[in-house]
């Protein structure tokens, strides 16, 4: 579904990220995932390949919240390969503090690579599909930009924004044939899910009409989809892959 397709897929060493880089692999795009630190990337494009040796991945570790890093990064894949088709801004942080014990500096870190970094890596890949004149971004948003959550409020408020720069983008990419979209998750079993206890789990579960948490393949393939040219139709849309849950 993507085969002559270059991506670049930002918290792509493990999670949802991880699984959005091996479905994309396996469609037959060249990816360039994007790592906190460059040992983490190199361990994760080591892993695709001692799956596939000819898998066409490699890792890299700008730091994203610095326009400058990521331009430069972005610039060198460009070079290498010649275009860039997709860029899936996928790395996230987020926090469980109550407002009262929440600091101005926890809000701006999360917002910093929530929101900042996504702007960033969206500028950096802009001069690129625009001359090509095609283009695919997909930010990760989440199901609690809808529903919000009960601590933790910077997280839901940057996916909020997220959802509003997709929506906005959109509009003004859309006439040069840049198509802007988001894959909102629900609950997803990572490994940040992995480390909670059943007796947790199963009431989340209880309230999901579909009964039962999201895989990282689950979101790996809407974000497939939706960079596909089966969605080529499709931009400004937030899609929702949470089996029906609320927060």
């Amino acid at each position: 579904m993507l085969k002559g397709k270059v991506a670049i897929v930002t918290g792509g060493t493990r999670g949802i990220g991880y699984a959005i880089v091996e479905k994309y692999l396996e469609n037959h795009a060249a990816v360039v995932l994007c790592g906190s630190r460059q040992e983490t990337a190199d361990k994760a494009v080591a892993q695709l390949k001692a799956a596939r040796p000819d898998y066409p991945v490699e890792g890299i570790a700008p730091d994203l919240a610095d326009y400058e890093s990521v331009k430069a990064a972005f610039d060198g894949v460009r070079e290498r390969y010649g275009r860039i088709d997709i860029l899936v801004n996928n790395a996230g942080v987020s926090s469980s503090e109550p407002l009262s014990a929440y600091t101005p500096e926890l809000f701006r870190k999360v917002m910093s690579l929530n929101v900042d970094a996504v702007f960033c890596c969206i500028r950096a890949v802009y001069d690129a599909m625009a001359a090509q004149g095609s283009g695919c971004i997909l930010n990760t948003s989440s199901m609690v930009s809808r529903y919000g959550q009960p601590r933790g409020v910077a997280y839901p408020t940057s996916k909020a924004a997220i959802n509003g720069l997709t929506l906005s983008l959109a509009r003004e990419l859309g006439p040069m044939g840049i198509r802007v979209n988001a894959v909102a998750p629900g609950v997803t079993n990572t490994d940040m899910m992995k480390a909670v206890p059943q007796d947790v789990i199963t009431p989340l579960i209880n309230q999901i009409p579909l009964r039962r948490i999201g895989e990282p393949e689950d979101l790996a393939n809407a974000f497939l989809f939706l960079a596909s040219d089966a969605a080529a139709y499709i931009t400004g849309e937030i899609l929702h892959v949470d089996g029906q849950a609320r927060s």
